[in-house]
C-alpha cells in the first residue's frame, strides 16, 4: 500500500466521507425540484437508496481497514482508528433509527437491507483484493474511493437487472428503480460492464486453452515465447470482440429495450445533426494530435519537471471539454465514456503485454508517469479523465446549478493547473514544512477559478440560462475546495472534483 504523507488519518476519513457527501449534496439539490415537480419522487426514491448504498460500503470497509491496522503501532494509524471506531458506533445507529422512521413496510425494509448489506459485503472483499494485487497503486483513503465507487456502480446495473426481472411480486417491492434511465447512460454501461467482464473471459480463455495442449500433446516441447505471445494476442483480441458484441447489446436489450445493435445506435446519434457533433469531433482530434504529439517531444528532450508537463494536459482538458458541455453536453457524456472504455483498454494491453502494442503503449505512458503511479498500473490519465466526467455524467437531469457540470474543469483544469504552475515558479510560503504546496499556489488557484466562473455564468446568462447561483455560495465552494486541495495529501484528480462537485450542488 503506498504510504501516506502527514495526515493518513485525515486521508482515510476522506476517502470514506467523499461519495456519501456527493451523495447528500445531489439528494439536497434533488430535493428542490419535488417542490414544483412531484414526478421526480422515483429518481429523489432511488438516489436515496444509492446514499445508503455507498455510505454502507464506505462504513463497512472503514471497519476493515480499522480491523487490518490495529496490528500497526503507528500513532498516526492509532487515531484513524479511533475515528474509525466513532464512525462505526454513531453511524449504525443513524442508520437504524432512519429506517425505523421511515416505516415503509416489512418485506421493502429487510429487502433494503439485504441490498445494502450486499454493498458493504462487496467494498470489503474488493479493497481486501486491491490491497493484494496492488499494494502500492494507491493509499488508504484513495482505495476507500474507487471500491466504494465501483461497488456502488455495479450495485445499479444489479438494480435495473432486478427490476426487468419478472417476479411474482413487483420488483419496486424488493428495491426503488429509477424512473428515467437514458440511452447514452444504458450504451456507457454497457461498454463499461463487458470490459470489467473481459479479465474474466480472457484468462478463462487461456486456462482452458493451455489446458487442452496439455491433455492433447503431454509430451511435446513447450510452445516457444514468440508463439505464445502471438496466441495469448490472438485470444485477447477475440476476448474483446466476444465481448463487444454480445455482451453490449444484451444489456441495452435488456434494460433500454434496444432493437438494434448499440454501436449502430451510436454510428446514427453522431451522424444526426452531424454537421455540430463531427466538428467538434474533428477539434478534438486536432487538438489531441497536437498536444500528445508537443508534449512528448518535450518529455524527451527538455528538463521540465513531470508535474508541469502533466497540467498542460490539465489545460488541454479544458480547451477539449469546455465547448462540449456549453454546445453538446448529451454527446460529451457519449464521448467521456468511449475515452474511459479506450483507456480501460490500453491499460489490459499494456498490463498483459499484449503483443504487438504492449510494449509500444508502456513505453509512451512512462513519458508522463510521476511518483504517484506505480510499475503495476498508471491511473494519472485516469483519475484526470474521470475527475472531469463524473461531475458532468452526475448533472444529467435536473440540474438547477449552471456550474456543477464544469465542476472537473475548473477545480483541474484551471485551478489545480494555475496552483502548481504559480507555486512552482513564485511560491515562497509553503503550507507546512513537510509539504511542496504553497499559500502563492493556492490563492492563484481559488483566483482563477473565481475568475473562470465569471466567464462561465456570463456566457450562460447570456444564452439565455436562468441562473440560480449564488456568488457567496459559490465564492464558499471554491474557497474550500482550493484549501482540500492544498492540505490532502491523495490523489487530488479524483477528490477535488467531487467535493467541488459536492459544494456546487449545495
Amino acid at each position: 500500500m503506498k504510504q501516506d504523507r502527514p495526515g493518513a488519518s485525515s486521508g482515510i476519513l476522506l476517502g470514506a466521507t467523499t461519495l456519501p457527501s456527493v451523495m447528500l449534496s445531489r439528494l439536497i439539490q434533488l430535493s428542490r425540484v419535488l417542490l414544483t415537480d412531484p414526478n421526480g419522487r422515483d429518481d429523489y426514491a432511488y438516489l436515496e437508496m444509492q446514499y445508503w448504498a455507498v455510505s454502507v460500503s464506505c462504513l463497512s470497509v472503514l471497519a476493515f481497514l480499522v480491523w487490518h491496522m490495529w496490528q500497526s503501532p503507528s500513532t498516526e494509524i492509532s487515531k484513524a482508528s479511533k475515528y474509525g471506531l466513532l464512525l462505526i458506533i454513531l453511524y449504525p445507529l443513524a442508520y437504524l433509527f432512519y429506517f425505523l422512521l421511515k416505516g415503509d413496510g416489512g418485506l421493502l425494509v429487510m429487502s433494503n437491507l439485504v441490498y445494502l448489506l450486499c454493498h458493504g459485503a462487496a467494498a470489503v472483499i474488493l479493497i481486501k483484493h486491491i490491497l493484494e494485487k496492488f499494494p502500492s497503486c494507491s493509499s488508504f483513503g484513495e482505495a476507500i474511493l474507487v471500491s466504494s465507487g465501483l461497488v456502488l456502480y455495479c450495485g445499479d446495473m444489479l438494480a435495473q437487472i432486478l427490476s426487468k426481472m419478472e417476479f411474482s411480486v413487483s420488483a419496486e417491492a424488493f428495491i426503488h428503480i429509477a424512473g428515467s434511465r437514458s440511452e447514452i447512460g444504458a450504451v456507457i454501461q454497457g461498454v463499461l460492464l463487458a470490459l470489467f467482464l473481459l479479465p474474466l473471459l480472457y484468462k478463462s480463455s487461456l486456462q482452458v486453452l493451455t489446458y487442452c495442449r496439455k491433455s492433447e500433446k503431454r509430451s511435446s516441447q513447450t510452445v516457444g515465447e514468440c508463439i505464445q505471445k502471438r496466441i495469448d494476442c490472438v485470444v485477447f483480441y477475440v476476448s474483446l470482440l466476444v465481448a463487444l458484441s454480445l455482451l453490449v447489446p444484451s444489456w441495452t436489450r435488456l434494460v433500454q429495450g434496444f432493437e438494434v445493435h448499440p454501436f449502430v445506435w451510436v454510428f446514427n446519434y453522431i451522424f444526426t445533426d452531424s454537421r455540430e457533433r463531427l466538428a467538434l469531433c474533428a477539434y478534438w482530434i486536432f487538438v489531441i494530435y497536437v498536444s500528445i504529439r508537443r508534449f512528448y517531444s518535450i518529455s524527451k528532450q527538455s528538463k521540465t519537471e513531470r508535474i508541469l508537463l502533466r497540467k498542460y494536459y490539465h489545460l488541454v482538458a479544458v480547451l477539449i471539454f469546455s465547448p462540449a458541455v456549453i454546445f453538446q453536453p448529451d454527446f460529451l457524456d457519449l464521448a467521456f465514456g468511449a475515452a474511459f472504455a479506450v483507456f480501460l483498454i490500453l491499460e489490459m494491453i499494456r498490463v498483459w503485454e499484449i503483443y504487438p502494442l504492449g510494449h509500444i503503449v508502456h513505453q509512451f505512458m512512462n513519458a508522463f508517469t510521476d511518483h504517484r503511479d506505480s510499475e503495476t498500473l498508471i491511473v494519472s490519465h485516469f483519475s484526470l479523465l474521470l475527475g472531469c466526467a463524473l461531475p458532468k455524467w452526475m448533472s444529467s437531469g435536473f440540474n438547477d446549478r449552471p456550474l456543477t457540470p464544469f465542476a472537473g474543469i475548473l477545480s483541474l483544469g484551471i485551478g489545480d493547473t494555475m496552483a502548481s504552475m504559480i507555486g512552482y515558479k513564485y511560491g515562497v510560503l509553503r503550507w507546512s514544512k513537510t509539504g511542496k504546496k504553497t499559500i502563492e499556489g493556492t490563492a492563484a488557484g481559488i483566483t482563477s477559478v473565481l475568475a473562470a466562473c465569471s466567464i462561465l455564468l456570463s456566457l450562460l446568462a447570456s444564452s439565455g440560462y436562468i441562473l440560480s447561483q449564488h456568488w457567496l455560495s459559490l465564492l464558499v465552494a471554491v474557497t474550500l475546495s482550493g484549501l482540500l486541495e492544498a492540505y490532502t495529501a491523495q490523489l487530488d484528480n479524483a477528490f477535488i472534483p467531487l467535493m467541488f462537485y459536492s459544494l456546487l450542488c449545495l
